[in-house]
């Protein structure tokens, strides 16, 4: 019965449809495939399988055969187009996969620096030469404030009061926010302004904070690639990115107890379940230290 269905649904995708051999018999691979999954549950025609079926099957795909996303959805795609081929031949009433969507991609968590890893990073770079003691700077300034590297390095004078620990940044949007600086990258910062910013200055006006050594400020590639040098040095994950820096910044204020819209607000992010991503990063962080130090974990 479920062959004679998937040889008529295979004729109708060679004649009317004129798709491709190859096409059609990896259509009835699939559906060959439905029909052993729905024997097995003891339905014997793809009339009578019900939209839980066709749900159980998708999660059958991904759990018990871990196929990859897309393989799974081009066999979906194949159970619906046999369920509106026997629609349109007015063989069944209903479709039980016209709802059925691939499960949403588990959501990736960013990657983080620890505590400990953030600090040798900050160490890195040689404060008794002024390109050191830039790099330095800028590290910690992002580290500390959660800008975006574009923010970064679009910074200009007047965007940072030293005096009140406050940063003022254009975001995404043209949204304007205000950031507190700690104190730490404060003292770089007002360090690398009084003794080594003189070095780079090559254009008169120019009032970007963080300058080239041919006096321009940075790109986010030319910063990237300093990044990447300190990284290497402090024996960090090659992948680490001034992104990684911002979100470590979210993530080490969110395990200090900050409030999650307050961090929101420090981000730049519209949603706040943008931000809410860091709250799984900070409960495994949280698991992973109950698991290394409870006795009975």
């Amino acid at each position: 019965m479920m062959r004679e269905t998937v040889g008529d649904f295979a004729d109708f995708l060679r004649i009317d449809r004129g798709l491709a051999d190859n096409t059609v018999q990896a259509y009835s691979r699939d559906l060959d495939q439905f029909g052993d999954f729905l024997r097995g549950r003891g339905v014997q025609a793809y009339t009578d399988a019900s939209r839980h079926d066709v749900i159980d099957f998708v999660g059958f795909l991904q759990r018990d055969r871990a196929l990859a996303r897309s393989t799974v959805a081009r066999k979906l795609s194949s159970v619906r187009g046999l369920y509106r081929f026997l629609l349109i031949d007015g063989r069944t009433q209903t479709d039980p996969a016209a709802d059925v969507d691939l499960p949403k991609p588990a959501r990736r968590l960013p990657k983080v620096l620890s505590v400990e890893e953030c600090r040798r990073l900050l160490e890195m770079p040689d404060r008794s030469k002024p390109e050191g003691l830039r790099d330095a700077a800028m590290i910690a300034l992002l580290y500390a404030s959660g800008l975006r590297v574009s923010e970064l390095v679009a910074l200009r004078m007047h965007e940072l009061s030293l005096t009140e620990g406050l940063v003022r940044t254009i975001g995404k949007g043209s949204k304007e926010r205000i950031v507190p600086v700690a104190p730490l990258a404060l003292h770089l910062v007002r360090r690398y302004l009084n003794e080594a910013r003189a070095e780079f200055e090559r254009h008169v006006g120019e009032d970007a904070i963080f300058l080239t050594r041919l006096g321009r400020p940075f790109s986010r590639g030319g910063f990237w690639a300093t990044l990447k040098q300190h990284v290497r040095l402090a024996g960090l994950p090659e992948d680490t990115s001034p992104h990684t820096l911002r979100h470590s910044f979210a993530t080490h204020l969110l395990s200090g107890g900050a409030d999650l819209r307050a961090i929101q607000e420090m981000l730049g992010h519209a949603n706040l379940q943008t931000t809410e991503i860091y709250t799984h990063v900070s409960t495994e962080d949280l698991r992973r230290i109950y698991d290394d130090a409870h006795p009975r974990a």
